[in-house]
């Protein structure tokens, strides 16, 4: 199922459905919004992997606007910026990345400590950190699971931001670990041989794959 087919914004860092509520874009972005909500709706369904094939597909931003539509519902949102290797959700929130994720791991901090309050809606964010371990390390940590089951007592919603799939072992780890996969696809750019084989790779996880969004990043 495709949630829907996007047009991003064409500068970065841009939170066009906070700056700009009523354009097309985000209007865009509440349809996938509904859509994931009726996949939540009387199912036990909370954590969201968003991956794509490859880099510099736009997930970092598209997560990132999708967070913002949604804490517009008043629903409780979790942002997770598990990109270890290429982090920005730092860098779109316009905040610090001393603490994070990596440092929730490494037993650095404590999630309350880390955590973002963005101040738009109910949206929270998790950079990612620092840390001078491996990526694949850090996911595959018991704590990581953890976590993601912790969060889910406190979110409505926790949308994770992954690294791409064939290029980042640890995105196959979290998409086993989290209710449901939404793989980015960027028309024009994503090759779909590649897509089938990301897809593979996540099937081979045992991951939920919900649906496909079709990003037209220009």
């Amino acid at each position: 199922m495709v949630l829907n087919k996007i047009r991003q914004a064409k500068k970065k860092r841009n939170l066009i459905t906070y700056s700009n509520p009523d354009s097309i874009i985000s209007e865009q972005f509440r349809t996938i919004r509904t859509n994931i909500k009726f996949l939540t709706d009387n199912r036990n369904s909370h954590n969201f992997l968003l991956t794509s094939p490859n880099k510099q597909e736009g997930t970092s931003t598209t997560v990132a606007n999708l967070a913002v539509s949604m804490a517009f519902l008043r629903d409780k949102i979790l942002l997770i910026d598990a990109n270890l290797r290429s982090p920005y959700q730092h860098t779109i929130f316009k905040t610090a990345n001393e603490i994070g994720l990596n440092n929730i791991i490494a037993g650095q901090t404590t999630f309350n400590q880390a955590v973002f309050k963005t101040g738009i809606g109910n949206l929270d964010v998790l950079t990612s950190g620092s840390s001078k371990m491996n990526p694949s390390e850090v996911i595959s940590d018991d704590k990581m699971i953890e976590l993601l089951k912790e969060v889910r007592g406190t979110y409505d919603i926790v949308l994770v931001d992954s690294p791409s799939v064939l290029q980042s072992t640890e995105t196959r780890v979290l998409a086993h670990h989290c209710d449901g996969v939404v793989l980015i696809v960027n028309k024009g750019k994503t090759d779909l041989q590649k897509a089938a084989e990301a897809k593979s790779i996540l099937d081979l996880a045992h991951a939920n794959i919900v649906g496909a969004i079709l990003n037209d990043k220009r």
